[in-house]
């Protein structure tokens, strides 16, 4: 049968959308539901439970548990990382990190006036591109090639 009156006025008794509407599939009541036209006739179905609202599909919050654990970092051990440490950690954010630290190096030793401005100006090119992979290969390097002013070549 078409239920499309009944059904209409329904969700608007129920206050929700049409396809938020049950009607009962039973064939003994096919007739009795289908003579329902006005909405007192509707009411009447809904409270003998022909008519039924269908409760809203939600998502789980599951979800949300989870994702607060993890900003606190509970569920982010080594059972749970797949893949090596770099692909885990986003390589520009690694890279401005090592430079910034770079770069703050060089400009402490230029204002003790520990490496003259040449020298600064070198080794702020080579870190630029890339030639040292840490501070301490910088500092590695400072010392084999003894651009520190207190040591002599």
């Amino acid at each position: 049968m078409d239920y499309k009156l009944q059904k209409r006025l329904a969700s608007e008794i129920l206050k929700v959308g049409q396809s938020r509407v049950w009607i009962s599939p039973d064939p003994e009541n096919e007739e009795e539901i289908s003579q329902a036209i006005t909405k007192d006739d509707v009411r009447a179905l809904i409270e003998r439970g022909l008519i039924k609202k269908i409760p809203m599909k939600t998502n789980s919050h599951r979800w949300l548990i989870r994702h607060i654990k993890r900003v606190k970092g509970h569920r982010r051990g080594y059972g749970k990382r797949e893949g090596t440490k770099k692909t885990r950690v986003d390589e520009e954010e690694e890279w401005v990190n090592k430079i910034r630290k770079i770069r703050t190096y060089l400009k402490y030793l230029r204002d003790k006036e520990m490496i003259d401005s040449k020298a600064y100006r070198r080794l702020y090119r080579l870190s630029k591109g890339n030639a040292f992979s840490s501070l301490s290969d910088l500092r590695r390097y400072i010392d084999e090639n003894k651009l520190m002013k207190g040591v002599k070549a």
